[in-house]
């Protein structure tokens, strides 16, 4: 570590976009940082959660989150999860930091909103960070967490861009498997690119030749509400109006590209088994009053091969914060602060709690349609447009760290011998890990040879 002796030193939990970020920027106020990350590598969902053809905007992004974490002052923590590996409250009242910033985003599937439904997870259920993680990590030899099969017929019970892709996964992998019973082999990426119709133009087939169904997403609410696209604080009703157009405009886009089907203002009421395994579900039909989901009398049952929920993700709890329902017991928003623990502040989707990188009314004026397009594989511009959704990330994360600098700024300076202390047990901690001191040097190790 460096000799130099900073007024203070802040323990980051989270590597990744936000947390990379915040590090970056409080390093540059002269702040040293210690960030934990509870992976080998620091990516979180730029790794995890974008599916992999997003080959660009996600090694863009890689070396953006690499060189925040390599600046001068900034120390990174791998394979350390706070509340299993390190005690959070020993983190913040014991090892001599002056304040702790939780940006460890959304991780956890909100609950599907059945009864019961947890009962079928692994038979028939299925929920969507553990589905895109394997994704982006099956063709890796060395990949050892969950397996799934795509499955044709699938129902998907979502709404957001995350939603779609989780259908444009089953569509992508479905139509590369019944063209490879062909004989035909199809590159993923050269597949979401040109899109579904084209591709088997060129082999001079047609989708109902597959002999496939295609997967359908089911949504609470209309497709003119669907999230994909962030309606500014500031909106009129003809911005809202332009918004709402655009949203419908998208999803009509996505289905014309990658085939999959679409039913609106419907909510699932219940499961329909066979024996130990989930075959289908019961909807209640929906209306929307003054923005409001009101759920209705009719019902009808839908079957499929499987059930995805793709529904939302919310931050997985830490031992010793409180919890408010399911989000952290922030006792100020604005910063991101817990009642019980004032040096505690917080950056990124932790607060929101929503599991999308991309999502920021603030900065919705600054997002076209166009962008947004580019980022769900539907736009003409060619690559480089989607990372302008990643980059409002970025600003929003470097607006917090601002922010927090100046209150942590106004604490008192930590003392020489406390700071060698919290040194010392940092590099213990690194140590423990195996990591070398060099972030380069620990990224190359633990990159797989076959990792995208």
């Amino acid at each position: 570590m460096s000799n130099r002796q900073p007024s203070h030193c802040i323990a980051v939990i989270g590597g990744a976009v936000a947390g990379a970020e915040v590090a970056g920027t409080l390093a540059e106020r002269g702040i040293e940082v210690v960030v934990f990350d509870q992976n080998p590598r620091p990516y979180g969902k730029i790794e995890d959660g974008l599916p992999r053809w997003h080959v660009a905007l996600r090694h863009k992004e890689y070396e953006t989150i690499g060189s925040r974490l390599s600046q001068p002052g900034v120390h990174f923590v791998p394979n350390t999860r706070v509340g299993r590996d390190v005690d959070f409250r020993a983190l913040v009242s014991e090892w001599g930091f002056t304040g702790v910033i939780l940006a460890c985003g959304a991780w956890r599937d909100r609950p599907f909103p059945v009864e019961g439904a947890d009962a079928y997870i692994g038979k028939g259920l299925i929920y969507q960070n553990p589905f895109i993680i394997w994704f982006n990590h099956a063709e890796q030899a060395g990949y050892q967490g969950e397996r799934y099969e795509v499955l044709d017929d699938a129902i998907v019970v979502g709404g957001g861009l995350a939603s779609i892709d989780v259908a444009k996964v089953l569509m992508l992998e479905t139509t590369r498997a019944a063209l490879r019973a062909r004989g035909i082999e199809e590159d993923l990426v050269e597949l979401e690119v040109k899109g579904i119709p084209k591709i088997l133009e060129r082999h001079g087939l047609t989708f109902d030749s597959l002999g496939l169904k295609g997967c359908t997403l089911f949504y609470r609410r209309s497709a003119a509400d669907m999230p994909l696209m962030e309606i500014p604080e500031d909106a009129d009703e003809r911005r809202l109006e332009k918004v709402r157009t655009g949203r419908e405009r998208m999803l009509g886009k996505a289905m014309e590209k990658y085939l999959f089907k679409f039913e609106p203002l419907c909510a699932p009421d219940g499961l329909i088994t066979e024996g130990d395994r989930l075959v289908g579900l019961r909807f209640r039909r929906t209306r929307i009053e003054k923005g409001r989901v009101l759920l209705l009398d009719e019902t009808f049952e839908r079957r499929g091969s499987c059930v995805i929920s793709s529904i939302g993700s919310i931050p997985e709890p830490i031992e010793g914060i409180p919890m408010r329902g399911e989000l952290f017991d922030f006792s100020d928003l604005e910063l991101g602060r817990l009642a019980e623990c004032p040096t505690v502040f917080s950056a990124g989707n932790v607060v929101t709690g929503k599991g999308n990188i991309v999502a920021s009314r603030k900065h919705a004026r600054d997002v076209s349609e166009k962008v947004t397009e580019a980022f769900l594989g539907l736009g003409s511009e060619g690559p480089g447009r989607e990372e302008t959704l990643v980059d409002a990330a970025h600003d929003r994360a470097r607006e917090r760290a601002h922010q927090l600098a100046d209150h942590i700024e106004c604490q008192a300076e930590i003392a020489p011998e406390a700071l060698a202390a919290l040194r010392k047990r940092v590099r213990e901690r690194q140590a423990a890990v195996g990591y070398p001191g060099s972030y380069a040097a620990w990224i190359e190790a633990v990159t797989p040879p076959d990792m995208a």
